[in-house]
C-alpha cells in the first residue's frame, strides 16, 4: 500500500521558476503530491493564512534556495520564503533544503545581475547560515534536484510517523506498489548515473578562474581590437584578436606595464588600451609596487595558466620533430 505525500515547495519566484518545475516533476514522478507558493500572491494575509494552512495539512516541507531572499513579510520582517521555512519547523514538519552552488549562482547571476540578493544581503547570509545548519545538499544543475527530491521521498516514505494520502482502491494493491517501487528505483538508477557522467565531464574541463578554458578562448579570438600604431610598429590601422594580442606581447604583459614617467610608449599604450581588457577576464591584474607612485598591470596566476594550456595545445597540433642519425665511428668511442 503507498502512501502520497504532500510537498510544500518553497522558493523564491523569479530566480527559481526551472528549479521549481523541476522539484514538481520530481514529486509527481514520485507519486507524491506537490504543493506551492506560486499559486498565491505574496503580501496578501488572507492568501497568506492559506499558505498556513496547506503548510499545515503537507507531510513535508522542501526549499529551493537561490541567490535571493525575496520580498518582505511586514508582520514578520522576514522574506516569505525565510518565514514559511520557520513555520513549518515550528510545526515540526520534515523540512529539507536544496542550496544553489556557487558556481551555478555565478552563472545565473551572469545572466540576470538581478538573481544576486542586494538589498537584503545581511538577512540573506544569515537564513542560508540557519538552512545548512539544518538537513539540505548543494545543486549544480537541474538533475540534482530531481535525484535529491527522489532521494529525500524515498526516506520519507518509510518513516511511519507521516500519514500522507492512500486512495480506498490501492489498499492491498502490494503487487502493484513493488511494480511502482521497481520502476521508481530503475528511474532512480538513471538519474544518479546521468549526474556521474556529469560530473566526470565537468572535472574533464579546465577552470581559468570562473571561466571554462575553451569558452574563454573562443571569446578572446572573436574580440577584435584595434592596436595602436606605437604598439603594432604598422602606420596603418592594425585589428588583430584579443587573444593574438595577449600571446605576442605575453612576455611583455608577465614583466609588468606601468603608467609611470620614463615608460616606453608601448608599453604605456599597452597598459591603457590592451591590458584593461584583459583585466576583465583575469587574464591581468594590478599587483603592488611599494614606494612608487605608479601602477602596474602584469599576467596573474590564471592569465600563466591559460598561456601555458595555449602553448601546450600549439606544441600538439605541431608535426613531430625528425632527428638526424649520427654515426659514431670507432675512433670517436675510444
Amino acid at each position: 500500500m503507498k502512501k502520497k505525500l504532500q510537498v510544500f515547495i518553497s522558493s523564491t519566484y523569479t530566480d527559481m521558476i526551472e528549479e521549481r518545475q523541476a522539484a514538481v516533476s520530481a514529486v509527481l514522478n514520485a507519486g507524491h503530491i506537490p504543493a506551492g507558493m506560486e499559486l498565491f500572491k505574496s503580501g496578501d494575509q488572507s492568501q497568506k493564512t492559506t499558505i498556513m494552512r496547506w503548510i499545515q495539512e503537507s507531510d513535508a516541507y522542501m526549499l529551493i534556495l537561490g541567490g535571493r531572499y525575496g520580498s518582505i513579510d511586514e508582520e514578520t520582517g522576514k522574506s516569505y520564503t525565510h518565514w514559511e521555512y520557520d513555520y513549518a519547523g515550528e510545526l515540526g514538519k520534515r523540512r529539507f533544503a536544496i542550496v544553489i552552488d556557487e558556481k551555478k549562482l555565478l552563472e545565473k547571476a551572469r545572466e540576470n545581475p538581478d538573481f544576486l540578493e542586494r538589498l537584503n544581503y545581511a538577512k540573506y547570509m544569515d537564513f542560508k547560515g540557519q538552512v545548512l545548519g539544518h538537513i539540505s545538499k548543494f545543486y549544480e544543475d537541474i538533475k540534482d534536484i530531481r535525484l535529491t527530491t527522489m532521494e529525500s521521498l524515498r526516506e520519507f516514505e518509510s518513516d511511519d510517523t507521516l500519514i500522507g494520502w492512500v486512495k480506498a482502491d490501492q489498499v492491498g494493491s502490494s503487487e502493484e506498489t513493488l511494480k511502482e517501487n521497481v520502476a521508481l528505483l530503475k528511474e532512480n538508477a538513471e538519474l544518479k548515473a546521468e549526474l556521474d557522467k556529469a560530473k566526470e565531464q565537468q572535472k574533464e574541463k579546465v577552470m581559468i578562474g570562473e571561466w571554462d578554458y575553451e569558452e574563454l578562448k573562443t571569446t578572446l579570438e572573436s574580440t577584435i581590437i584595434t592596436l595602436p600604431k606605437e604598439v603594432s610598429g604598422n602606420e596603418d590601422v592594425t585589428k588583430v584578436s584579443l587573444l593574438k594580442a595577449l600571446v605576442s606581447y605575453s612576455n611583455i604583459f608577465a614583466t609588468g606595464v606601468t603608467n609611470a614617467n620614463g615608460a616606453t610608449e608601448k608599453r604605456i599604450k599597452l597598459y591603457y588600451r590592451v591590458a584593461p581588457k584583459l583585466m576583465y577576464f583575469g587574464i591581468l591584474e594590478k599587483v603592488k609596487v611599494s614606494g612608487v607612485q605608479f601602477e602596474q598591470i602584469q599576467t596573474s596566476k590564471e592569465g600563466l595558466k591559460f598561456l601555458a594550456k595555449y602553448q601546450m595545445e600549439k606544441v600538439k597540433s605541431l608535426p613531430p620533430i625528425q632527428y638526424e642519425k649520427i654515426e659514431v665511428k670507432q675512433e670517436d668511442q675510444e
